[in-house]
């Protein structure tokens, strides 16, 4: 009994660590005064202020249009390189290549990035950070599909074969069904990344193409703002409605595939 205890304390005590100052972010974005360690009453006057911030607006915007491309070219790329490990290579040493920017430091990765664009005279903007993006989404989505090649059923592929149908047929109407579930997850997951990932933005972006964590980093370098936790918080929501939105999505591919 005390052994189980402990773990639920601490089990308790991780959880409010990792969760509590989400919570306080979330309950400061209400919070009518501007001083953000002095609760006044309930508001949502901050709210319509995130939208009438230019610098906020314009690093919105570049950010979904470099989390949109980052996620199609991760997706199709990473699935591609999922596909072509498990059929063509042997042993973990290319499958560790293959993961592997997942693993480095984001700011190694980063300065790598940086240099090979400058040894190929490449300008930097949204273009230089929607191949970074992919660059380092592209490893968790070939991570995730991998895992779920691990539990496909090679016979159906071979009956699919033995039938007539080609090689490409039988990846888009037997394989590709049947991996859908990992590439959707890949795809959210490659999203989520790109949307707040700072440090590869920081060294890949223009200073006239900044994305929404870097116009949020100049924001509160003198300080956390009412607007930045109102942002936070939105940004939040569509994370879990993301979230939420794969997993049934995943569900229902199942359920049609059974």
């Amino acid at each position: 009994m005390t052994r189980s205890r402990l773990v639920r304390t601490v089990m308790w005590a991780t959880l409010a660590f990792l969760y509590l100052p989400i919570a306080v972010v979330v309950v400061m974005s209400f919070n009518a005064s501007s001083n953000l360690f002095v609760w006044r009453g309930f508001s949502l006057e901050w709210y319509p202020a995130v939208f009438q911030s230019a610098a906020i607006m314009e690093g919105l915007r570049n950010t979904l249009v470099v989390a949109a491309s980052a996620m199609v070219l991760a997706t199709f790329l990473g699935t591609l390189l999922a596909v072509g490990i498990h059929r063509y290579t042997r042993g973990g040493l290319i499958r560790a290549f293959a993961i592997a920017p997942a693993l480095l430091p984001d700011l190694l990765l980063a300065i790598g990035l940086l240099s090979l664009f400058s040894l190929l005279s490449i300008t930097l903007g949204l273009h230089s950070v929607i191949i970074a993006h992919t660059a380092f989404a592209m490893a968790f989505v070939a991570a995730i599909v991998l895992a779920r090649l691990a539990h496909l059923d090679p016979s159906l592929e071979e009956a699919s074969l033995d039938l007539g149908a080609g090689p490409a047929r039988t990846f888009v109407r037997v394989t590709l069904p049947q991996l859908l579930p990992g590439v959707v997850a890949g795809a959210v997951l490659a999203f989520t990344l790109s949307l707040d990932e700072f440090v590869i933005a920081f060294f890949t972006a223009a200073p006239t193409t900044p994305t929404l964590p870097i116009a949020i980093y100049s924001m509160v370098r003198f300080g956390v703002t009412p607007e930045v936790n109102a942002l936070a918080t939105m940004l939040l929501f569509v994370s879990m409605l993301a979230v939420i939105g794969a997993q049934r999505l995943t569900r229902v591919t199942e359920l049609i595939r059974t």
